[in-house]
């Protein structure tokens, strides 16, 4: 397969394994990849709603999971972990937060064994059912001087309610947008639902931001922080739009028929996650590493960052949060950008180049931020966010293609879930140990460039198999 071909290096569905042979490539530049062209107006306006659809529901899921980092930044330590120590009190929080990236992939494979039988559709209403529910829960979750250690322990268990439920959410709005996408336009199509991350992270900036300017700081510190976590009922309206008024892929209804006649054939139900496992498990792990600098990067932005600069650097809350919610809307623009450019001349060059920047501005980025001002910090976050949003755009895409149709929602998953626990749920933990250990933010710099690393090495693997 020639590289330099636009569009057209994304890797085969190759599992690096000796155990079964791999499957026939599917790539962005492959109009079956995206399904048949059409002009049907009615075809159009159902693509561009389940589209849309899966997008919103990006969007309102990663709201309701990025409130909790936040949350964890500013408040829960406090309310659920009592301690004479600040530290240990983020500590715990954190490590609360971390919880939650631990158990999805509980969430993608649960959703993407069932996914790949029942159809991408079903798991995501469901996905979003359960994430609103907990969110909501936390919100009314008492703390810990009215209930005692039991508040820590309910507030776990609704993380990882979260966990599995935002687990199980990505599989299936990527796939929607994506096996929905027109012809060569696979990249852009699912940058849509990766744009449901800037989008979750400037609404929850915004909604926290908005609650601590109507209510004084006591207020705040006692119930107002809950106000945010109850918009999560919203997601139930959604849930139900979806399984109302938006319809399964093409994609998936052509595999299901496919599947029925091998089932027929062979006298015995297909097992898609032992499938992937069995054959597929070398692709998976370097899908992981190579999208686990993106996502430590990050949280450690959005979360570890907030609590670095105030309190550490004396930095202002409300300065550093908006700071944090104008990066995220410069990556409104740039993920979409990034995912076209990757329809254009290939998703793993785009892929790459991100992967690379981040490696190389890693040390300068803490540098900037150590300053302790606000230029510093936005110069520092903007510059970082951009070689985030060119490793985000094309995601999506490059690791549905992947794997085929049969094994697509398992797959994807289980390589996106895996970074996210690699890199992200352990992150801001990561971040505040080797502050406190080795009192220098080069530490969190050097856990960051050996992430990028990892990631240059499994981004080379998967350019090889695709030559």
């Amino acid at each position: 397969m020639d590289t330099s071909a636009p569009g057209n290096d994304s890797p085969p569905p190759t599992g690096g394994t000796a155990s079964g042979p791999a499957a026939p490539p599917t790539t962005a530049s492959d109009p079956a990849a995206s399904g048949p062209a059409v002009s049907d107006p009615a075809e159009i306006s159902r693509r561009r709603r389940t589209a849309g659809a899966a997008a919103l529901a990006a969007a309102v899921e990663w709201y309701d999971y990025f409130i909790f980092g936040i949350a964890a930044a500013l408040v829960l330590g406090d309310r659920f972990f009592p301690s004479a120590s600040p530290v240990a009190g983020v500590l715990a929080s954190f490590a609360t937060f971390a919880v939650g990236f631990l158990a999805r992939p509980l969430g993608g494979v649960v959703a993407g064994q069932l996914g790949d039988r029942r159809g991408r559709k079903p798991m995501l209403v469901l996905a979003l059912t359960v994430m609103g529910l907990s969110t909501t829960a936390i919100g009314l979750l008492p703390s810990y001087d009215t209930i005692g250690v039991l508040a820590p322990v309910l507030l776990v268990t609704l993380r990882v309610l979260q966990g599995v439920a935002v687990g199980a959410q990505w599989g299936g709005a990527m796939l929607m947008a994506t096996e929905y996408a027109p012809p060569g336009k696979r990249g852009l199509y699912g940058s849509l639902v990766q744009l449901g991350v800037p989008i979750g992270v400037v609404t929850a900036n915004s909604a926290f931001l908005l609650t601590e300017a109507v209510t004084s700081e006591g207020s705040f510190a006692s119930w107002g922080w809950r106000v945010p976590f109850l918009v999560g009922l919203l997601v139930l309206v959604l849930a139900w739009y979806i399984h109302t008024r938006v319809e399964e892929t093409p994609e998936f209804r052509e595999a299901e028929q496919r599947l029925a006649r091998q089932e027929r054939e062979r006298g015995s139900e297909r097992s898609p996650l032992r499938e992937v496992l069995g054959r597929h498990r070398g692709t998976v792990l370097l899908a992981g590493g190579s999208f686990a600098v993106n996502t430590a990067t990050f949280y450690i932005l959005i979360t570890g960052v907030l609590d670095y600069t105030t309190r550490e650097l004396g930095m202002e809350r409300g300065a550093v949060l908006t700071v944090s919610l104008l990066v995220s809307c410069f990556q409104l623009l740039m993920i979409p950008a990034a995912a076209a450019l990757s329809d254009r001349i290939g998703r793993i060059r785009v892929y790459e180049f991100g992967a690379a920047g981040l490696l190389l501005w890693a040390v300068p980025m803490f540098l900037l931020i150590d300053t302790g001002s606000l230029v510093g910090l936005a110069v520092g976050t903007f510059v970082g966010s951009f070689f985030l949003s060119v490793m985000y755009g094309p995601q999506a895409a490059l690791f549905s293609e992947l794997f085929t149709a049969e094994m697509r929602y398992t797959g994807a998953s289980l390589g996106y879930q895996i970074s996210a626990v690699l890199g992200g749920g352990l992150a801001p933990f990561v971040m505040v140990l080797l502050l406190e250990s080795t009192g220098t933010s080069m530490s969190v710099s050097a856990y960051i460039a050996g992430l990028a690393v990892v990631a240059l090495a499994s981004i080379a693997v998967l350019k090889r198999r695709a030559r």
